[in-house]
């Protein structure tokens, strides 16, 4: 299985191997889906491919620090329940194969500072950022397995401002957790 690694921003793989193919998607959703859709579309067979999406995120409740592999992804500022009573299916969520059941991430285009926007946000979810939802609409699309790791960077909360300061650490959190899970994530096998 091809790996295709996928950030958001180029200091997030400041530490990642150079060998892979690395999507550099840039900030949003819309961002995130169209470089990883083009990205895709030039493969020979994405059924074939993993994307691995590795980023920070925000926690949305208290105590969570570290690294996370959710279990599904939500994209909150999407007015699901309008779009499903006009007979629609918005697919605002997707379970994610191989991830921890028990975490949930919620992606969309607001950079979460907010002390309510968090406190609502919590409601479904443990993180927050703004490409993981996107990532896995375009890899769903193809066919390709897809794989979310998120380090948490800040509290969603004022600490979110010092992102800049803080994705270095992320970036070296991350890359060791990709360095130490690469062999299972290059397996065919997605347990």
């Amino acid at each position: 299985m091809d790996i295709v690694l996928v950030v958001a921003a180029r200091a997030e793989a400041a530490y990642l191997p150079d060998e892979l193919p690395l999507v550099l998607t840039g900030l949003g959703k819309t961002a995130a889906a169209v470089a990883l859709t083009r990205a895709l579309a030039s493969r020979p067979d994405p059924r074939n491919t993993h994307v691995v999406n590795l980023g920070t995120a925000g926690a949305l409740r208290d105590g969570l620090t570290g690294i996370f592999r959710p279990g599904l992804v939500h994209n909150h500022d999407l007015n699901a329940e309008a779009i499903r009573t006009l007979g629609y299916d918005p697919r605002e969520s997707f379970a994610l194969s191989g991830g921890d059941p028990a975490v949930a991430l919620a992606s969309g285009d607001t950079f979460v500072t907010d002390a309510d926007v968090r406190a609502r946000l919590a409601a479904e979810a443990h993180l927050v950022d703004m490409e993981g939802y996107a990532v896995a609409f375009a890899a769903a699309a193809f066919g390709s397995r897809c794989t979310l790791v998120k380090h948490v960077s800040d509290a969603a909360d004022d600490s979110a401002w010092e992102w800049p300061e803080r994705v270095d650490a992320s970036a070296r959190e991350l890359a060791a957790w990709f360095a130490e899970h690469r062999g299972k994530l290059e397996s065919p096998d997605p347990a």
